[in-house]
């Protein structure tokens, strides 16, 4: 029998096909153990192969039930990273899928996975469970059908994102897709941005005041926008640079109010050579590009880039693709129709109500596709691909929402797809609306995540879907969502309502919590941040959106915005209304509170006991790590009312606080004198690293450090918003800290 290899030899692109030729031969050297485990751990995630971790015992999303007992560490040596399947991302530039793709799709996800495709909210898809030993024929077919996983993960530029309605859009200044398909071919693999200290994140967006792709939240964010020069209309994009979430969220930085579409790839690539040369090399957590325009201000960082650009080799794909781009459409499968009075299936006018889209093309709409938590089974996506054929051509998308949209559907032909959808179990109503929660893998495959954010999302889109007929109209279309970690890949801090996770010890056990973030805005392309307000057990976060919500619908002026309603408010009302939902009952009195959602076992995120001399410098420590919670809190209520210079210095003292609970963790008789605790935690806690590489205690111990070495000089909403979130992050590393010494106290 033929491989795989030599099927599709002549299907795949030479270059495509040597890189992977080439992967397979490192996966063989590295089990041979003639490869370094470092220098493959690059070579895999720039193929988008990833570890995860399988402690999580059973699934209860809907779709994953089997029970799963595998080694949870890839680190120890080669033969765990055998035995063990991991993740494969699979790179979508702009989400964009034609139905041979999605056929090819399904049938890796049946035959290499566990039959479970995901989408990601940056418009890929994974696979989870895959062993990494058939990944070069995954790719291979991939490749066949036109899809690489190449920078699908790594220090690499990912996939480039734009607004899945690009091209079809009301409000749109041009159809951004054919630049955002040409800047993810050009810079895939370009030898300017193999040498970056961290990942590198473009999105395109048609306009600037709908979330479209997010663009504020990005390492470069383009938006579309015209001019009128010599009596011509000019096309070019409205350019910005610094975004990202992360632990501590960035605000993208103005870099161009037009730059021409002749420059877009130049431009690109020159942003690219300055951030590999300049960009943090050792210190991972400062290594994307929003800290280097941190350090250097947007205006320097500019000037470099522009003289960057000058010294540019011409390059004839810089231009070469313009020729075709105004004339880049998307092709209808049928002429257009119109819905008038057809009859309508029972169930069709709650879907058609959240989930169409009237196109700008009159008798066209796009359909989207709800899909929980991401997921479909390789089933439904072949049938999809067959509704696809029927209904839309190739014109299909994945979303940053981790949905599906149908594009060019003539209206009159809504009723039959509603029906196929329905019979293939995708035809839930709430695309884009408060039922919509989005998640991250959380504790389900993440190594990272610490609390269940899959498991939340799925009880809360239960919760909400069963009473979505009763939800005023005012709270219909906020944003949930949720990350299973501070590393905000949930995008928590976009949200209306965001959530991230985290544990606290409460005696001898611990218990799942969510940190409450408020103030998101997801509109105006990720227009505003929001801030942790206060945590809270795992199994009270519907209660925590129950009573904002309700707050929300009876308090509200007319058309006041959420954002707005929570501004006047203020924080110290939100925090007080929430304040008795952090409390925790016993463990006797309910067990529930100390397990997770989606997994009936006893919480746990490693092996811990408490010992009865750990137990008085605990008591001691929460009370000190209190007052520091306390102190994050002030500074949040100054950032609210504009006094930048009170809100970094509580947030400052906050830090110290925490960092001093530590130190009198070990020396009870520590002096409350910062130059004292800076050196004495580092030299207790930092430099030994109690944290591990888990828990980014460390990471978030240079945020002190920084801060007590150079205070800042000239107070702004950025800054102190900046350094409010790092305290918080910090104060949350302590906890753990504590958690850590009892542990070890115990033992």
């Amino acid at each position: 029998m033929p491989t795989w290899e030599e099927k599709l030899a002549d299907r795949m692109d030479p270059q495509l096909a040597a890189e992977i030729d080439k992967f397979e031969t490192e996966i063989t050297l590295r089990k041979q153990g003639k490869l370094d485990e470092k220098v493959f751990a690059e070579t895999r995630l720039r193929r988008g192969c990833y570890g995860q971790r399988y402690d999580n015992g059973h699934r209860h999303d809907g779709i994953r039930t089997q029970e799963l007992h595998y080694n949870s560490d890839l680190t120890k040596g080669p033969e765990t990273l055998w035995d063990a399947p991991g993740m494969q991302r699979i790179k979508i530039p702009f989400g964009g899928l034609n139905p041979d793709q999605m056929d090819v799709l399904a049938d890796l996800a049946e035959e290499y996975a566990d039959g479970v495709l995901h989408v990601t909210t940056r418009q890929d898809i994974q696979y989870h469970f895959v062993h990494i030993e058939d990944t070069p024929t995954i790719m291979r077919r991939l490749a066949a059908v036109g899809i690489t996983t190449r920078e699908a993960c790594g220090n690499s530029i990912r996939n480039v994102t734009a607004c899945p309605l690009a091209g079809v859009c009301n409000t749109e200044t041009f159809d951004v897709i054919p630049y955002a398909k040409t800047t993810a071919m050009f810079m895939l693999g370009h030898p300017d941005a193999q040498n970056f200290g961290r990942k590198f994140k473009i999105a395109f967006s048609g306009c600037r005041q709908e979330a479209c792709a997010l663009v504020n939240m990005h390492d470069l964010g383009a938006i579309a926008a015209t001019r009128v020069e010599n009596g011509k209309v000019r096309r070019g994009f409205e350019v910005y640079v610094g975004g990202g979430l992360g632990a501590v969220p960035h605000n993208a930085k103005l870099f161009e109010e037009f730059l021409p579409e002749e420059e877009l790839l130049p431009t690109t690539q020159a942003i690219s050579r300055v951030f590999a040369r300049l960009g943090e090399k050792k210190q991972r957590d400062r290594a994307r590009l929003k800290f280097l325009i941190a350090k250097l201000g947007i205006e320097e960082f500019k000037k470099l880039v522009l003289e960057e650009r000058k010294t540019l080799q011409p390059d004839p794909r810089w231009t070469e693709y313009l020729e075709g781009v105004q004339q880049y459409a998307d092709k209808p499968l049928k002429p257009p129709t119109f819905l008038n009075g057809q009859k309508r299936p029972e169930g069709f006018d709650a879907w058609y109500a959240t989930n169409v889209y009237r196109q700008k093309q009159a008798g066209y709409v796009v359909a989207s596709i709800t899909l929980p938590l991401g997921d479909l089974s390789s089933w439904q996506m072949r049938e999809l691909a067959k509704l696809a054929r029927r209904f839309s051509g190739d014109s299909v998308r994945t979303t940053v929402e981790q949905n599906i949209v149908l594009r060019w559907v003539s209206e009159t032909d809504l009723p039959d797809l509603y029906r196929e959808l329905t019979r293939i179990g995708l035809s839930a109503p709430g695309a884009g609306t408060i039922v919509d929660v989005t998640a991250c893998p959380g504790t389900d495959t993440c190594k990272l995540g610490i609390s269940s954010s899959r498991g939340l999302a799925g009880e809360l889109r239960t919760r909400l879907a069963a009473k979505s007929f009763m939800l005023d109209e005012a709270v219909k279309n906020l944003r949930i969502k949720i990350s299973g970690c501070f590393n905000s890949c949930g995008q928590h801090h976009i949200a209306d309502l965001g959530f991230y996770g985290m544990s606290i010890n409460v005696g001898n056990r611990k218990v799942p919590h969510f940190q409450v973030v408020l103030g998101g805005k997801w509109q105006d392309n990720a227009g505003a941040y929001g801030l942790p307000l206060v945590r809270v057990p795992s199994k009270r976060i519907p209660e925590v959106i129950d009573r904002v919500t309700d707050r929300y619908v009876r308090e509200r002026t007319a058309n006041e915005s959420f954002q707005d309603f929570l501004k006047r408010v203020g924080k110290k009302d939100l925090r007080a209304m929430l304040e008795d939902l952090t409390q925790i009952p016993p463990y006797e009195v309910d067990p529930s509170f100390y397990s997770d959602w989606g997994d009936p076992r006893e919480y746990t995120i490693g092996d811990m006991g408490v010992g009865e001399c750990a137990g008085e410098v605990i008591s001691v420590a929460q009370f000190a790590l209190a007052a520091a919670d306390g102190l994050v809190f002030q500074a949040q209520l100054h950032l609210e009312a504009g006094d930048f210079p009170s809100a970094d210095q509580n947030a400052y003292r906050a830090m110290l606080q925490a960092a001093l609970s530590l130190v009198r963790a070990q020396w009870p008789e520590a002096p409350d004198e910062a130059d004292s605790t800076i050196q004495e935690f580092r030299q207790r806690f930092f430099e030994t690293n109690i944290w591990g590489d888990r828990y980014a205690g460390n990471k978030f111990a240079q945020y002190l450090f920084i801060r007590h070495a150079s205070p800042p000089s000239n107070h702004s909403d950025d800054h102190a918003h900046r350094v409010v979130e790092e305290a918080q992050l910090f104060v949350d590393a302590v906890y753990r800290g504590h958690e850590i010494l009892a542990e070890r106290g115990a033992r």
